[in-house]
């Protein structure tokens, strides 16, 4: 590909980016198929007869015993319009179907015209109202009536104070969307573009502000960086791609980080963001997003262009083999041992695949334009993968505290360790604990509080205490045969209140050594008085059944069933036992097999008290 032409081609432009690279050969026998044939033979006849169902059926409409309306997915009306925009647009004007589909987004335009479609709804409205007027379709789409009510309702004012830009009750995340309904009601004719130019400037301002690092504080500057930190560049991108615009450099800086974190999680499996919430299938679109929007802009190099089209690929065929219920023709982020979010909630069943499939969609259609469409992914990412460094520790700040993620590669084994601040209604939740997170292996329960490999410190007063939100002086050492991670806590984070509150009763100083197959963790508790006995507990909550448990003394051993994990080592707990799994004891891609539950009664904090683990696995399990 020669620099610059794929920015003439899709933007006009013509800016070279001065990036060379050798492709790696594709060697693994499961090469995924072709992006765009899984898009367009299983993917959107899957959307099709969800969308099918839906003119038929209109309010009426359940899915796997899930009723679709009547629910509080308020961007519900707006993702059934960006899926039937798609598909009157995916059918030959001369196929009599899309004139049925032309009537079916009238009707189900005026079905939904009261119902709930705010900030994501309100944009994904306007996209498909946007490709509509493109193609010249709008007026046969939407009647004269219908559109002048939706010209009022779909307005970023609904969620931004117009007089200061400041959003109502919403992560920062949400000036991205608020940018982008703008600027789609000027690409209508609805509005100027000043409004859009504002609020860009305030999404890039939120940036420069908590984002040293380039990637998105979700709070304002206490520390939650998750999926959504190192996706928001890639939508931000995206939208100066809609319209052809260059994007500022200091966009092109950030996007090209948030490509390298994703690189480094490339492997043939497609699977995606190990930690924070929102993960499981979004958390693999998430990469889909950003590395495709990295693509288009020329800012990989072509041995990253290859695999980057290699693990959308990949990622595409995941999302139809493993997320798509043939039962029931939809998604299942729920059922069967998986578990999400309360705000991906099974209500939403059909809103998320009708976003989900946009997603793979308009990806699909980029790699289209550049060149890949019928292409059979070329890169090994087996072979990629071995070749990424064994450890790169990604700094999201620095200063009075420190966040950071820690990412090994051990043989073709994963694991990210971040340490971060799950902030306001986050940081109790296991899957921001600092833990090694490693698909298939180690994970979180969304919106669970176990504690999941770490300490919780119970306090004679009722206090609850756990190392998770104020973290200094991450340090990261390397030698041949071991990777170290080492940081402390003055304080510790008091359970019970919606955001961290620091407790400086107690502190703690970790440490995390990690060798081929191998990964440990030391903890050092210490009271700045003595503060009473205290109870001390930690679970373990695995893919695997526990075979064995042994004990000397304090120190514990669990081997396990078949599966990578071998065996789990505990130390300074007086005991340690198998205990029932729960339903809360399930990952987004499936349910926990076993539980172990440490505890220590009556422990004095006189001395400090030392506690660890270790995890024992095989790197290249299946």
């Amino acid at each position: 590909m020669k620099s610059g032409s794929t920015l003439a081609l899709l933007l006009g432009l013509g800016v070279a980016s001065g990036l060379t690279s050798t492709p790696l050969a594709q060697t693994v026998a499961s090469v995924p198929p072709p992006m765009n044939r899984t898009v367009t033979e299983r993917m959107n006849p899957q959307v099709e007869a969800l969308l099918v169902r839906l003119m038929d059926e209109q309010r009426d409409m359940v899915i796997d015993g899930q009723p679709v309306f009547g629910t509080t997915d308020k961007f519900l009306p707006g993702k059934i319009a960006v899926a039937m925009a798609a598909l009157i647009l995916d059918t030959p004007a001369d196929d009599p179907r899309r004139a049925r589909y032309l009537e079916g987004f009238r009707d189900l335009s005026v079905l939904t015209i009261d119902d709930p479609n705010t900030e994501w709804g309100a944009y994904y409205s306007l996209l498909a109202l946007n490709r509509l007027n493109q193609a010249g379709l709008l007026d046969d789409a939407v009647d004269p009536q219908t559109l002048a009510r939706l010209r009022t309702q779909l307005d970023w004012r609904t969620f931004v104070r117009e007089d200061d830009l400041t959003l109502i009750n919403l992560p920062n995340n949400y000036y991205g969307v608020a940018y982008s309904v703008a600027q789609l009601r000027n690409l209508l004719g609805w509005e100027d573009e000043g409004a859009a130019e504002a609020l860009l400037g305030k999404t890039l301002d939120h940036y420069a502000t908590y984002s040293d690092y380039g990637f998105a504080d979700e709070t304002d500057g206490q520390g939650r960086f998750d999926r959504y930190s190192v996706l928001l560049i890639g939508e931000i991108a995206q939208r100066f791609i809609d319209v052809g615009r260059e994007p500022p450099e200091q966009v092109r800086r950030w996007l090209r980080q948030s490509a390298e974190l994703i690189l480094l999680r490339a492997g043939p499996d497609g699977d995606g963001f190990e930690y924070g919430r929102s993960i499981g299938a979004y958390g693999e679109t998430a990469m889909l997003e950003v590395l495709t929007a990295a693509a288009v802009l020329e800012i990989l190099t072509p041995e990253e262009m290859d695999v980057a089209y290699a693990l959308s690929s990949a990622i595409t065929a995941r999302h139809m083999d493993f997320w798509v219920d043939p039962r029931t023709g939809s998604v299942n982020l729920w059922d069967h041992g998986r578990r999400t979010d309360a705000y991906r909630g099974k209500h939403r069943i059909l809103g998320e695949n009708f976003s989900l499939g946009r997603q793979h969609s308009y990806t699909n259609a980029l790699w289209n334009r550049l060149g890949y469409r019928d292409r059979t992914p070329t890169a090994d990412l087996a072979a990629w993968r071995a070749s990424r460094p064994r450890a790169t520790l990604t700094w999201f700040d620095r200063g009075e505290y420190d966040r950071a993620l820690l990412t090994i590669l051990d043989g073709q084994r994963l694991i990210g360790l971040p340490v971060v601040n799950g902030g306001p209604g986050q940081h109790m939740n296991n899957p921001y604990f600092p833990i090694p997170y490693s698909p298939g292996l180690v994970a979180g329960s969304p919106d669970a509080t176990f504690p999941q490999l770490i300490t919780r410190v119970e306090l004679a007063d009722g206090s609850i205490l756990q190392p998770l939100a104020f973290h200094r002086d991450i340090r990261m050492t390397e030698t041949d045969e071991t990777v170290q991670l080492d940081y402390r806590q003055d304080a510790m984070d008091r359970m019970g209140e919606n955001a961290p509150v620091a407790d400086t009763r107690i502190s703690a100083e970790t440490r995390y050594r990690f060798t081929p197959g191998r990964v440990e963790r030391s903890d050092v508790y210490a009271a700045a008085s003595e503060p009473g006995p205290v109870a001390l507990q930690m679970e373990f909550a695995s893919y695997q059944p526990v075979s064995a448990l042994e004990q000397d003394g304090t120190f514990w051993t669990i081997t396990y069933g078949p599966g990578p994990l071998t065996e789990f080592e505990v130390t300074g707990f007086d005991r340690c036992e198998a205990v029932p799994v729960e339903p809360v004891h399930a990952s987004p891609t499936g349910a926990f097999q076993s539980v172990i539950r440490c505890r220590s009664e009556g422990r004095t904090l006189s001395e400090p008290a030392q506690l660890g683990w270790a995890l024992s696995y095989a790197t290249d399990a299946e």
